[in-house]
């Protein structure tokens, strides 16, 4: 017998409460009389007890009634024959007077019920006045005093149910409170979030469409511009414009998460060559080594690595100018990508301040996300490394 959420199965507490009730009265017989009559009285009304303990929960006031007629039945039978029963007896009723109290589903069958064992109690009297002519086998006191805790069964049942009835209130009450709180949590963060997005939209938007404007205008005048000037402009247009999208649709999610679907294409491996021709555009020094096809990849990867390429570039920009760029992104055994940035020395001093100190906390968490691993340090020769591990499995899922 196996014991679930600390109870014992239904099963097992019915076997248990049937021992419990009817083998005391089966032990005590022989005490009290042996004649057959009262063996065969006893046990029709213990045969006719267990059903009716076993269906209480089903039928409450039913079992409580017919079971208090079996009682009577077994004693009127008994003493008409000149037989006594154990007083432990009146154990079922007693059980079956708390089911009643504890499963009764309305006042009106308690009632009913309690009603029908008093019609049954007058009726069993007279039958056993009619039956016998001793006074020692005629009810009296003994029947009385057997009878009359049994009111306290039904207020031990009555009180369980009111006590259990309370508690699956406060569970209500305590679950309606977390989902509460829950929905002032969701509130406050949404209005967090629109907060952000008026904030991103009034200071950076802004400044970038300004950015965007400013670098037109002087693509609209490259006739005037040298050479190197024109190609700087025309990455600095083309950055303009892939930074804008992507902003909006940043803004579009913080405003509102259900509505998430980029307006323009997510960034993938494929878009690998235009990152690594706007980081020569800006004159810097990049090559790329890849063996694995882009369409093999589970779509959240490539998204990571495009992503972590872009930070490790933007890195090696602000701090190591001229350096050169080795980017490599491999396929494991195991299904697991890696994917490695290695930027040699700077060939000229970088500028003071620069950066936000975010690029690599953000790196980790989105590759983390992934269930991936990053690493980033600096490398013997002056340089700066950059290396993350995705399996593929996680992403598909």
């Amino acid at each position: 017998m196996r014991v679930r959420d600390g109870r014992w199965p239904g099963w097992g507490a019915d076997a248990g409460l049937v021992v419990l009730t009817f083998v005391p009265a089966l032990l005590s017989q022989p005490y009290v009389d042996t004649s057959g009559p009262a063996w065969v009285s006893l046990m029709v009304y213990e045969a006719v007890g267990v059903v009716v303990v076993l269906l209480r929960r089903r039928l409450p006031a039913t079992a409580f009634v017919v079971g208090f007629g079996a009682l009577l039945a077994a004693l009127v039978g008994s003493a008409g024959e000149g037989a006594k029963l154990s007083p432990l007896v009146f154990l079922p009723p007693a059980v079956l007077l708390y089911n009643l109290g504890h499963h009764g589903v309305s006042w009106r069958r308690t009632v009913s019920a309690v009603l029908g064992v008093a019609v049954l109690g007058v009726a069993g009297l007279w039958l056993n006045r009619m039956t016998t002519d001793s006074g020692d086998f005629q009810g009296g006191l003994d029947v009385f005093a057997a009878l009359a805790p049994m009111p306290l069964a039904w207020v031990m049942g009555f009180a369980a149910r009111t006590r259990q009835e309370l508690l699956a209130a406060a569970e209500r009450r305590a679950a309606d409170a977390r989902r509460a709180q829950a929905l002032e949590a969701a509130q406050a963060t949404q209005r967090e979030r629109t907060r952000i997005a008026g904030e991103m939209h009034d200071v950076v938007a802004h400044s970038l469409t300004l950015l965007v404007v400013h670098a037109e205008t002087l693509r609209a005048r490259g006739g005037e511009l040298p050479d190197w000037a024109r190609a700087q402009v025309d990455g600095l247009a083309a950055a303009g414009r892939q930074s804008s999208g992507e902003l909006r649709d940043l803004l579009r999610m913080l405003r509102d998460p259900a509505d998430a679907v980029p307006l323009q294409p997510v960034p993938d491996l494929g878009e690998l060559d235009a990152l690594l021709d706007s980081h020569r555009a800006a004159g810097g020094t990049v090559r790329l080594t890849m063996d694995i096809a882009p369409q093999s990849v589970p779509g959240p990867v490539q998204l990571a690595v495009y992503r972590v390429v872009q930070e490790a570039l933007v890195n090696a920009r602000r701090h190591a100018p001229g350096a050169p760029v080795q980017v490599t992104v491999r396929g494991k055994d195991g299904g697991e990508l890696r994917c490695e940035i290695v930027n040699g020395r700077g060939v000229r001093q970088a500028a003071a301040g620069a950066g936000i100190g975010l690029g690599l906390v953000s790196m980790e968490e989105r590759v983390g996300a992934l269930d991936g691993e990053l690493t980033a340090g600096p490398t013997g020769d002056g340089g700066f490394r950059v290396a993350a591990t995705m399996p593929w499995e996680r992403a598909d899922a």
